[in-house]
């Protein structure tokens, strides 16, 4: 099958430093993750990417993606899409909590805020009609032209991804009830379709007038007879899936991690766009070499020889949260940064997760030192902090962002100072320099010696001795941080389920002088190594 990527980020091969080698530990993921799709009139799959702040196209037969709007073009961070009969293309941005609409000719406006993590959309006779993923939802019918909306339903259980029926009525996941729920178009008493699902986050219908919905708990896709309720098993694809459309008669489902698969035939499904890694975020090694890698709400881990391993995500028992950054704590425990605003132990095989320091806004990067200690930065205010003994205390205080971080063998903290360009060691509470002039640095990295920064926005990845002396370009082209000459928003919370969705480019470095990069330009994950 020819395929061409879906990624506004396709490097070609990165530049590497004589005596070094590249390769992907990981394939590509092809989509910015994959959340709300729906078919155009042109037959093609329009997905809505909220990591990526993308809309694609997706050719269902070919597997061709082709961008519709990407960063920068107008649509921030889209959760689900519509198009109305004349062509426009209505997306909710989940972390704006409202809805933008693009035109054919390619420019965007807002055409209604205030709703509440909006997620749901759908188009029916000329309404448009949106709904709020919270604990106390409204469904609302919006005025195209700008107007007050019209409440149509409210105090819902999380609404999701929604469809009309072919009895007029308006047939939606009540996710937090885990039931299907049905209204009329013009509001009235909520009737119960069914229940005791495995938390539906969509219900589209088929040409053929049955429910098809997607169970973002159970990873299960179900028929529904919508007058009886009752359910028949379509397919199980795993925990995480988003949404349903129809080309032809054909089903197609995506999956969060960024994977659209068709249904051919109860129980059968294949993959027309391969899953993958959203971002990703923090890397870390334990001392066995087991690599661990964080994306946002799934976390994973690679061991020398083996292929990638799912441990752990949002729907799955004990998860800390969104993970954004991580270090190893010892054989099959990891400490973790989360969205959430927590600082988290994480046994993935025991599904256990244990709170250690909470009650803070945009955690960033986390180390160990030496002596057992836990060091972490705070993106905003920016703070270096530290966990001793149970008690936190403060490092470092009115830094200009401070993401990643890394520490020395003899204790001394560096960090990345990503909107000063540069990276700093603390002493006596103090920021001093150490490397300065970069364009965007994270990822960061202590090992043999060495100091080791990812500057995403120069895409290179450099070494220096611990003074900043030195200084190295190890690889440069890397596919990390956004397209060249654009910059990634920092995506804003998710209600009240997810923090601000900042991200960084981890790095780790092994004792053999590996250096392990999270090319989250195109969602894998990169090994440098020494001749």
């Amino acid at each position: 099958m020819a395929q061409t990527g879906g990624r506004e980020t396709e490097n070609g091969i990165a530049q590497v430093a004589e005596g070094w080698s590249l390769s992907r530990l990981t394939r590509p993921c092809r989509l910015n993750g994959a959340n709300g799709i729906r078919t155009g009139a042109d037959g093609r799959i329009y997905v809505a990417q909220v990591a990526g702040s993308r809309v694609s196209a997706v050719d269902p037969d070919s597997g061709d993606i082709t961008a519709v709007s990407g960063i920068g073009g107008g649509i921030t961070a889209p959760d689900d899409l519509v198009f109305d009969d004349e062509g426009n293309l209505y997306c909710t941005e989940i972390t704006k909590n409202r809805v933008s609409v693009l035109a054919p000719n390619g420019t965007s406006r807002i055409l209604a805020g205030n709703i509440d993590t909006a997620n749901p959309i759908t188009f029916h006779q000329g309404r448009l009609i949106v709904g709020e993923l919270t604990l106390n939802a409204r469904i609302m019918e919006l005025d195209r032209n700008g107007g007050a909306p019209k409440v149509l339903l409210e105090n819902i259980p999380m609404v999701n991804a929604f469809d009309v029926g072919p009895d007029g009525k308006l047939y939606f996941p009540a996710q937090g009830a885990n039931e299907i729920w049905r209204i009329g178009l013009d509001g009235g008493e909520p009737e119960v379709v069914t229940k005791d699902l495995g938390v539906p986050d969509s219900v589209k219908f088929h040409p053929d007038g049955y429910i098809v919905s997607t169970q973002v708990y159970s990873g299960q896709v179900l028929k529904i007879d919508p007058r009886t309720g009752e359910k028949e098993l379509l397919a199980d694809i795993g925990p995480g899936l988003d949404n349903v459309t129809f080309v032809n008669g054909r089903t197609f489902v995506s999956h969060i991690t960024g994977s659209i698969h068709e249904i051919t035939a109860p129980g059968v499904v294949k993959p027309l766009v391969e899953k993958g890694l959203q971002w990703p975020l923090g890397l870390a090694l334990a001392e066995d070499g087991t690599l661990f890698v964080a994306d946002g709400g799934f976390t994973y881990t690679l061991t020398p020889g083996d292929e990638i391993e799912l441990v752990g995500h949002l729907f799955s028992q004990g998860f800390p949260g969104w993970v954004r950054d991580v270090v190893s704590d010892g054989p099959g425990s990891w400490i973790v940064t989360t969205a959430v605003g927590n600082l988290a132990r994480w046994n993935p095989a025991a599904q256990e997760s244990e709170v250690l320091a909470s009650g803070y806004d945009l955690l960033m990067g986390v180390a160990r030192t030496p002596k057992g200690a836990v060091v972490f930065t705070q993106g905003d205010p920016g703070r270096v902090l530290l966990l001793d003994g149970g008690e936190v205390s403060e490092l470092a205080t009115g830094l200009a962002v401070p993401t990643c971080i890394a520490v020395a063998p003899d204790g001394t903290v560096y960090v990345s100072e990503t909107d000063a360009g540069r990276v700093v060691r603390i002493t006596g509470g103090r920021a001093e320099t150490v490397i300065d002039g970069l364009g965007q640095p994270e990822g960061l990295a202590v090992q043999g010696g060495k100091l080791y920064v990812i500057d995403v926005k120069a895409k290179a990845l450099i070494q220096t001795d611990l003074s900043g002396a030195g200084r190295r370009v190890l690889a440069s082209g890397l596919p990390v941080g956004a397209p060249e000459g654009l910059i990634a928003p920092r995506l804003g919370a998710i209600g009240v389920f997810c923090g601000p969705m900042w991200t960084i480019t981890g790095l780790a470095v092994g004792p053999d002088g590996t250096a392990y990069i999270a090319g989250n330009g195109e969602g894998s994950v990169l090994a440098l190594k020494p001749a």
